[in-house]
């Protein structure tokens, strides 16, 4: 049968997933990604690396299909979005580990740019608040610290524009593009044109000649080069879509209102905002969700980020020690009754929406002698639908009007976190029957361009809930979210 395989470079790691025509999982392979962490609330990834677990991976399950007798007929990617990448496309020289999305440094240039008064233009141009979170900031740090001040090629990209690059032959013709859903993560693309914005270049002092052309999210990209991927070579990359986004497209998210919460290594909401670009609001970010060229005009959705969600689980099982697989948290935290008064603040790298503080960090508070391992992983469940009330809270303050929640990613397996998530967010949750969402999305958007799908409504026909929450009694939930707001203002 035919095969589309979607290769989603995630922050945690990478993977490889094989769908069929009916958008459903055939295979799948995973590689952990390293995390670097230099310094306090500095976290770098190995770019080499990245590209290496993303041929890893397509290598294992395209080798697989074809021993099965398939036919991989296109190839999406999907990535962690503001992470930046510093190489020489010449020589394909690394000038410095990619600095990760969760990275800190820059937020006193964030601080200094906010006091000086550009908040509101930066707002107005892109949709995004001045904050270390996204791109520019980063290229500009790597530039003011001589990255590429030796590269013959210098070159300045996110993670989908590196691996576009790599696997269609690097410095042997490797394309050199990105598409709107990550370039508006960036703080340097113009919401209204989808092109890079000259205004945003100066102040961040990025050369627009070290960014990648912009083309729609289905784009005959490239062709994977044969050298690099022997068992795809000549199969072409037909769609590219930031995580997020790509999360939306494979939770079916087609029409304004519906909102889908991803809860992976950070959690994080998008509601689908029609095809004209809605304006900000206070304490989210407006962006591209995807522009898919012939098939109509850009989609914008508005978000909210919530930095550290699976992240905080890692930390519980690798440097604490309480559980020895994620998958042991829900029973542990489901042993506990209640949290005992304990309240968690996951916010290792700062807290996102709605706060938008970077000085913030992570929090215990309440802690008891009848606190124990049981409490603190309720705590922390907890935490993950709080902090996605406060955005959905944040959503309805702006006038948006939520529909449903369509939940996705690891964390969403737990019944105890969605039952949590419908009573405190006032939806109901619906479980995709597939929580890879965002390599469903990646997949789709691919396979749209070559003609598998025909339309998004065709999409929206082959996609199914596994399980629906209905919001309970919300009294306990109103009384834990007001004393978490407090362990926030704490952190």
């Amino acid at each position: 049968m035919d095969l589309i395989l979607a290769l989603d470079a995630g922050t945690s790691g990478v993977r490889t997933v094989a769908f069929d025509t009916r958008a459903r999982v055939l295979d799948t392979s995973y590689r952990e990604l390293t995390q670097h962490f230099p310094e306090p609330g500095w976290v770098e990834h190995d770019a080499a690396e990245i590209a290496d677990l993303a041929v890893a991976t397509l290598r294992e399950v395209a080798t697989r299909a074809l021993e099965a007798g398939h036919h991989v007929v296109a190839v999406g990617i999907t990535n962690q979005r503001e992470t930046t990448v510093a190489f020489d496309r010449e020589t394909g020289h690394l000038a410095h580990k990619a600095i990760v999305w969760q990275d800190r440094r820059t937020a006193s240039l964030c601080d200094r740019l906010e006091q000086s008064g550009h908040g509101p233009q930066v707002r107005a141009t892109t949709g995004l608040v001045l904050d270390s979170y996204f791109s520019a900031t980063k290229m500009n740090w790597l530039l003011e610290h001589g990255a590429l001040d030796h590269a013959v090629a210098p070159s300045l990209a996110t993670i989908d524009t590196w691996l576009l690059w790599w696997l269609s032959g690097g410095t042997d013709g490797g394309v050199f593009l990105t598409e709107p859903s990550n370039a508006s993560r960036t703080l340097l693309m113009d919401l209204d044109t989808l092109d890079w914005s000259s205004s945003m270049a100066a102040l961040f002092d990025v050369p627009l000649d070290m960014l990648a052309d912009i083309r729609p999210s289905t784009t005959n990209f490239a062709t994977i080069s044969p050298d690099v991927v022997p068992e795809l070579g000549g199969v072409a990359i037909t769609g590219v879509l930031g995580d997020q986004q790509a999360a939306l497209f494979g939770q079916a998210c087609f029409s304004p209102g519906i909102v889908k919460a991803t809860y992976g290594t950070g959690a994080f909401i998008l509601a689908n905002a029609g095809d004209s670009s809605p304006g900000v609001f206070d304490g989210l970010v407006t962006t591209v969700a995807w522009d898919l060229g012939a098939f109509g005009p850009a989609t914008y959705a508005v978000e909210g980020s919530a930095f550290v969600a699976g992240a905080a689980v890692q930390w519980l099982r690798d440097e604490l020690g309480f559980i020895s697989a994620a998958n042991e948290l829900e029973a542990l935290a489901q042993s506990a009754l209640d949290s005992g008064g304990v309240h968690f603040v996951p916010a290792f790298t700062g807290l996102g929406s709605p706060f938008w503080r970077s000085d913030a960090r992570g929090a215990i508070t309440g802690l008891s002698r009848g606190a124990g391992r049981a409490q603190i992983a309720r705590a922390l469940v907890e935490a993950l639908a709080y902090q996605v009330r406060s955005m959905t809270d944040a959503f309805r303050d702006g006038g948006i009007e939520l529909r449903e929640l369509r939940a996705d990613g690891g964390a969403a397996s737990m019944d105890l976190l969605l039952q949590l998530q419908a009573t405190n967010s006032r939806l109901e949750v619906l479980r995709s029957a597939s929580l890879e969402a965002t390599a469903r999305g990646a997949a789709t958007v691919a396979g749209l361009e070559i003609g598998v799908w025909h339309s998004l409504e065709q999409l929206g026909e082959l996609w199914e809930a596994e399980r629906r929450f209905s919001p309970e009694d919300p009294v306990l939930a109103d009384v834990g979210y007001k004393s978490w707001l407090l362990a926030c203002e704490r952190a």
